[in-house]
């Protein structure tokens, strides 16, 4: 059964075996599909108890501490020379990654304890998708129909737009106006004070990644191969590139290129001005991942279980990093103050040197790691299969928070406006920060 079908299946049922339904999609989050050169089952959810198990322990930088501390770290790479450039506002999580290179580092901070702020529960709803958070609205599908926008100060229901089977895909923000793609593989264009659908788009093939931004374009991949560059304003395709198997990944944006990790097992890189291939490198595995841009080196892990270094301007592979249990990576990696740090699915999550491709550290998790970690400050932030929330110091890996949500993660965690929010698979929509 492929992955639309079994999506089918979900919706028809939710409402009987809800709880059957979380671990089908947990299931089918098994990345590029029948072509992958590598596979892997998901670890199904294994403890479904609530509760807070930890707090905050440590102090947190602040956004000019770390910026600071990234240029201490940069060494004699070309990538390396100044610290990463942050355009993302504090009060932003406008896309998967938070911003255009996929960096995954929040700008602002969070409290050193988290408490919940609210909770929102869903009957019968999933969520797969990050969350999108742009002035003081929540935006975020849910694999049973539904696309939400909630206020964030409260949880409160702002509008909602239905679908036939619902959203994996994270939600885009750009002047006013929310893009993202659902699993029939239509993308849509709203208006994200009202709601009200402003145009829509077909693919031929499920969207299951974050869309980005060019010029006054907006880009999307689909499972239809494509990666589809269409005009914000009207939705009018520009250029279309298209490659031999399922885009999965976000694309990545630096000056006038976007990066594709494909599930034909290269990355592509592809001129956004005319839709043209600049090149390829192999990468031996497919993946789904969104790679991580700092200067001229791009960051990605792939299903054949290694992280690679690349300069992207040579094109040539830098290091690789492989872990000792192969297991695939459906993490995406974010990147700071001279660490890379993602999650895997052999239940640990790994930190690697930006520079050598050395491991600094290991934490290990009781479950898989599907979620993409965050960066803010001198910790990150990340959700496993288990249910579990982990707060870590990202110089030694050791955990100074954790909570204990029940259900699984596959959602990565979007931080702004000093709140940390986060769905999981029992359709329950956390907000973690200071109780007011």
């Amino acid at each position: 059964m492929n992955g639309r079908a079994r999506i089918r299946v979900a919706k028809s049922w939710h409402l009987f075996f809800a709880p059957l339904v979380a671990v089908l999609a947990a299931i089918a989050v098994t990345g590029c599909g029948t072509n992958s050169k590598s596979n892997s089952t998901a670890t199904a959810s294994e403890n479904s108890s609530a509760g807070s198990t930890g707090h905050a322990k440590s102090s947190e930088k602040t956004p000019t501490e770390v910026a600071a501390a990234e240029v201490a770290l940069a060494g004699d790479s070309s990538s390396d020379k100044a610290a990463p450039e942050k355009s993302l506002p504090a009060d932003m999580w406008p896309m998967f990654r938070g911003d255009s290179a996929s960096q995954g580092v929040a700008v602002g901070s969070l409290p050193k304890d988290l408490d919940v702020v609210w909770k929102k529960p869903f009957k019968g709803g999933i969520f797969e998708a990050t969350a999108a958070i742009v002035d003081g609205a929540v935006y975020v599908g849910s694999l049973d129909g539904p696309f939400y926008a909630l206020d964030l100060a409260t949880g409160d229901e702002r509008w909602k737009f239905p679908t036939d089977l619902g959203f994996r895909a994270p939600a885009a923000v750009r002047d006013g106006r929310v893009f993202v793609g659902d699993t029939e593989g239509r993308f849509y264009c709203f208006d994200a004070k009202t709601g009200n659908r402003i145009w829509t788009v077909p693919t031929q093939g499920e969207i299951n990644a974050c869309a980005n931004f060019y010029k006054d374009n907006v880009l999307v991949g689909s499972q239809d191969g494509s990666l589809y560059c269409l005009q914000a304003s009207d939705g009018k395709e520009v250029w279309k590139y298209t490659i031999d198997n399922m885009i999965q990944c976000s694309p990545t944006v630096v000056e006038n290129r976007a990066f594709l990790a494909g599930c034909d097992g290269l990355l592509h890189i592809v001129d956004l001005d005319t839709g043209q291939k600049v090149s390829t490198l192999d990468i031996l595995d497919p993946t789904g991942v969104t790679p991580a841009a700092v200067g001229d080196r791009l960051y990605f892990a792939t299903q054949g279980a290694r992280v690679f270094c690349v300069d992207w301007k040579k094109p040539e592979v830098v290091w690789t990093f492989e872990p000792k249990r192969k297991q695939p990576f459906q993490s995406s990696p974010a990147v700071s103050q001279g660490m890379l740090v993602v999650g895997g699915r052999d239940r640990a999550v790994h930190a690697v040197d930006m520079k050598t491709g050395d491991e600094r550290w290991t934490f290990p998790a009781k479950s898989r790691i599907d979620s993409s970690p965050v960066v803010v400050g001198d910790r990150m932030f990340v959700g496993s299969g288990d249910g579990h929330l982990y707060g870590l110091k990202l110089a030694t890996g050791e955990k100074v928070w954790e909570y204990e949500a029940g259900g699984d993660f596959v959602a990565s965690p979007s931080v702004a406006e000093g709140v940390m929010v986060i769905g999981n698979g029992n359709g329950d929509l956390y907000c973690f920060g200071k109780k007011k």
